[in-house]
């Protein structure tokens, strides 16, 4: 007898196929027309499908009730999606883009970021009470990076075509791609720092620097650049190879970058050292003649995977973000948690971007500075930090149990990491379809209040209209304000078509009259080369009755 098998299994795929394939339905109108992030939808699906609503979607079960196996299956996850974006952000750059703009990198990587990190540093010391500035060194860390989902409002789809230019779509590209995988020094030289600092004094604290020059900057960050480069490098050469013999097809060939991000986020994975920064510069030598990227230019299957990756991270991240626990902690007041996510979106890098975009030919004013400024989202990077850094403070152990003070640091992460997070996931996603609307309700105000007072003088618009007959129609033709110049007569031909200073008839007209239909006077003779013939002819002189 058929009976209803109300599985997790059963329930998880047909929520998360029912919402990909009603997005799907009306996806270029939210996407093209109200210019909304995939992301922002996803994550209010996501806290839709949760247990805070209609428990669809319920994590607890399927960590077999843990709340430390939800926090890995959030790592793990963010690492997939984070490996996956990265290698698509380095394949879209164009070729040897890391040298050739070297110099505006190194300034946002160098002295940005760690102007960043201070900035958001010192907010967070401002506003978390009884917190040090060591343990807000930390939390500063997690929310440095840009995240590179979140800045593809600006660098895709019609707004960013219509409305950035593509060297500054190219250097937020390739920034969100390399600090993600750079937020490891400044992270861990504060966790470093923080386990060593109660350890014999300054011995402590400089055994902990020298880990951070050793195993932080020689193993991780300096192994994981190598190992990207060399992998990418034989990748491409490889493939290359098997274009050539024809040992390849054609959906592995579309399908060989997400495979190498896995490959690589799995293999650094092993040995420990960044898999997020090795797969940015894997992208970046896999296409660094630009022969894959040329050849994937018309593809949509790598932007299909990296779209449904997107849906899942951002439902998932609504269902197990910790929303109680905003309002009610022992860390922050709800009204201090609100606060301080709005200064860290108008301090944390809009200042920054301002004072050293002279220094960027990339950045022509104040104007996309501002702009580049304000589109440094906080997203999936910062909740993989968060739970690095919850994983290394675990390991923090005095008498067989977490130190309290590296215990209460993980509590201060989780719940002012993930509040920024959301709020630069709601903040971002809805700022271009405001941006529009304020900037075309202005004129379409205006507009209409020109309209009703147009109606008010309709008898001395006609007039101006027979007065100045070649402006009235050049402003209705072009739309476009009237020229200053004096009006030119108006030469009446064959049709009644009227013939301006900007016409240009593409074959000869028979001429009937020159002269002004509104005062009679004879007007000099503006017709094209082709009708001379018929000037010579006498006028034909009415017959007599």
């Amino acid at each position: 007898m058929p009976t209803i098998v109300l599985t997790n299994f059963n329930i998880v795929t047909a929520v998360l196929g029912g919402f990909i394939t009603l997005f799907g339905l009306v996806s270029y109108l939210l996407k093209e027309r109200f210019y909304l992030s995939e992301a922002l939808i996803s994550l209010l699906a996501g806290v839709a499908f949760s247990p805070h609503a209609l428990n669809w979607i319920r994590p607890l079960e399927y960590a077999e009730g843990s709340q430390e196996h939800v926090e890995q299956i959030t790592f793990y996850f963010s690492r997939l999606v984070l490996g996956v974006q990265l290698v698509i952000a380095g394949v879209q750059l164009p070729r040897r883009y890391l040298r050739t703009e070297w110099r505006s990198l190194a300034i946002l990587l160098g002295p940005g970021m760690t102007m960043m990190w201070l900035t958001a540093s010192l907010l967070v010391w401002a506003m978390v009470p009884h917190i040090s500035f060591l343990h807000s060194l930390a939390v500063g860390a997690c929310v440095t990076p840009t995240d590179p989902v979140l800045s593809n409002s600006i660098v895709k789809g019609k707004f960013a075509d219509k409305n950035i230019p593509k060297k500054l779509q190219r250097i937020v590209i390739a920034e969100s791609g390399a600090n993600d995988g750079l937020g490891y020094p400044f992270l861990f030289l504060a966790l470093y720092i923080i386990r060593y600092n109660g350890r014999d004094g300054f011995q402590g604290v400089g055994h902990g620097i020298g880990l951070w020059f050793g195993e932080n900057w020689g193993y991780t960050i300096i192994l994981s650049v190598a190992y990207g480069a060399i992998a990418g490098w034989l990748a491409k050469e490889a493939l290359h190879y098997a274009e050539q013999h024809k040992f390849v097809d054609k959906e592995s060939f579309l399908i060989f970058a997400i495979a190498l991000a896995l490959l690589i986020t799995g293999t650094c994975g092993m040995i420990g050292s960044d898999d997020v920064l090795a797969c940015f510069v894997a992208g970046n030598a896999f296409t660094w003649d630009d022969w894959f990227r040329v050849e994937t230019e018309d593809d949509s299957l790598q932007p299909t995977i990296d779209m449904l990756l997107n849906i899942s991270v951002f439902a998932w991240y609504g269902a197990v973000a910790p929303w109680a626990e905003f309002r009610t902690n022992d860390v922050i007041p709800i009204y201090r948690l609100i606060a301080l996510g709005i200064l860290i979106l108008l301090f944390r890098r809009i200042p920054m971007v301002l004072l050293l975009h002279r220094q960027m030919k990339e950045i022509d004013d104040w104007k996309q500075a501002l702009l580049i400024g304000f589109f440094g989202p906080i997203g999936v990077s910062a909740v993989f930090y968060l739970y690095v850094a919850v994983e290394f403070l675990n390991q923090i152990i005095v008498d067989g149990q977490v130190r309290e003070d590296a215990a209460r640091l993980q509590e201060v992460i989780r719940i002012v990491v993930w509040f920024l997070a959301i709020s630069s996931i709601v903040v971002h996603g809805l700022s271009v379809p405001f941006g529009k609307f304020g900037y075309h309700m202005p004129r379409t105000i205006s507009q209409a209040l020109s309209s009703d007072s147009g109606q008010g003088q309709g008898q001395a618009l006609d007039m101006r209209q027979l007065q100045e007959p070649t402006t009235f129609i050049r402003r209705r033709r072009n739309n476009q304000e009237p020229r200053t110049d004096p009006p030119t007569p108006t030469t009446f031909v064959l049709g009644q078509r009227r013939i301006g200073d900007d016409d240009e008839p593409s074959r000869p007209v028979k001429i009937l009259n020159s002269s002004n239909p509104v005062s009679g006077t004879q007007t000099p003779n503006t017709a094209p080369q082709t009708s001379q013939q018929h000037l010579s002819q006498p006028p034909r002189q009415p017959k007599d009755n």
